[in-house]
């Protein structure tokens, strides 16, 4: 089904680019809401007059990614505990604020600030208001890093990592952020056969369903099969080898690697660590 939410995390470039790509975001606007005044431009949001804030409206299947996975990304890139400041950006125009529509949205906002809490050391700060009406910004702002190749923001990437840092164990994060690999037969899930879907740890993405899991041997989790759009393959030549690494798709996070020598039709065994895996039973 196709829903709406708009979020301001500071500027509105980064916010965008890392909800572009998103697997089940549809599409993404960049614009102006929260103020009094109609038609803003950039110029005059940007003089911290018009009580607008810098944001992103998102368009998105809640089939596929559902409005809490979507806040655990925007709280992910950005700090939501400075009051109208966002890195070196200052200004109300920055601050950190939810747009919802419904009172359903609502609860499931406050509900997320609430378990996020625990993983910041100042409080959160975030606006959560009924949505009012967007101004889309200025053509020349839509798309602003995927129209200016190689580019890409900053202070989006810092906060994401500040963020796991907080949430993931030092295992979780050498393993999913310093590309680590837990010891053989070490892990969580090696052994479990109960049936559901195995998540990234970092940020709650559906990654394999519990029916593609076969014991291999090797020592980690094995999988047939990924979830469609869930991650992202890539050489990796570290250690004197050539081999295929796995990537959540949504946060970059280190998986595991994919081998060609498994022993269904597919030929395929993601062999995943545990530690890079969350398992929500059915």
């Amino acid at each position: 089904m196709r829903s709406e939410i708009i979020l301001a995390g500071g500027c509105f470039w980064g916010v965008q680019e890392a909800f572009d790509n998103i697997n089940g975001v549809l599409e993404t606007e960049v614009g102006y809401i929260g103020g009094a005044q109609k038609n803003p431009t950039y110029e005059e949001v940007c003089s911290d007059t018009t009580g607008h804030a810098e944001a992103v409206r998102i368009q998105y299947d809640s089939d596929i990614i559902s409005l809490c996975e979507l806040l655990d990304i925007f709280f992910m890139i950005h700090d939501p505990t400075t009051l109208n400041k966002q890195g070196l950006d200052i200004g109300s125009q920055y601050r950190s604020a939810i747009f919802y529509q419904t009172p359903e949205e609502r609860k499931i906002i406050r509900s997320k600030i609430k378990e996020l809490t625990c993983y910041f050391i100042n409080p959160i700060l975030t606006e959560v208001k009924k949505g009012k009406i967007f101004w889309p910004a200025e053509t020349y702002h839509q798309k602003h890093f995927k129209e200016r190749k190689n580019r890409s923001c900053h202070q989006t990437e810092l906060n994401k990592e500040h963020f796991l840092q907080r949430k993931l164990t030092p295992e979780q994060y050498w393993v999913m952020r310093g590309k680590g690999t837990e010891p053989p037969f070490s892990g969580d899930y090696i052994y479990t056969t109960d049936k559901g879907i195995y998540c990234c740890a970092a940020c709650g993405q559906k990654l394999f369903h519990s029916d593609s899991k076969f014991r291999s041997g090797c020592g980690w989790p094995s999988f047939d099969e990924a979830l469609p759009g869930s991650v992202v393959i890539r050489k990796d030549f570290s250690h004197f080898m050539i081999r295929d690494e796995v990537l959540c798709s949504r946060c970059g996070s280190h998986l595991g690697h994919l081998f060609t020598d498994g022993p269904t039709e597919t030929s395929k065994r993601y062999c995943i660590n545990s530690a890079a895996l969350i398992f929500h039973k059915n």
